[in-house]
């Protein structure tokens, strides 16, 4: 599958599938149709969200190509090591936040910004309620 861009709030054209897919698709007519019925489905569905929609658009081609099993597989693993990557960031930011407003360099609301978290969340870490 080809490495084109999908533009929010523009309903898909059939030249531009064509492009986003590439020439070695190996999709049929029938396939192409489908696949192109689903990309309103999917920008409706991910609210214009180009990263979302690409994901989308890609798991719907893979499944019309490869055993779905092995997609859905795929995909879990794909979950489960960002919820791990997740979960390793958080201790991180959580050991960040002890060291960095326990010294003073940093206040609560800023060091909250700056991690992308709520302050609620860093005075957790901090043993405060």
């Amino acid at each position: 599958m080809g490495r084109g861009t999908l533009q929010e709030g523009i309903t898909m054209q059939r030249y531009e599938l064509d492009a986003y897919l590439g020439d070695d698709h190996g999709l049929d007519e029938d396939q192409i149709a489908e696949l192109l019925a689903k990309t309103d489905d999917i920008e409706e569905r991910c609210d214009a969200d180009p990263d979302e929609m690409r994901e989308e658009l890609v798991a719907a081609y893979r499944l019309m190509r490869e055993e779905p099993n092995i997609v859905v597989a795929e995909l879990a693993e794909r979950r489960i090591e960002a919820i791990v990557a997740e979960a390793n960031a958080l201790a991180g930011l959580r050991q960040s936040a002890i060291v960095l407003i326990g010294r003073g360099d940093a206040t609560e609301a800023g060091f909250a910004r700056l991690a992308g978290v709520d302050r609620m969340t860093v005075r957790k870490w901090l043993g405060k309620k």
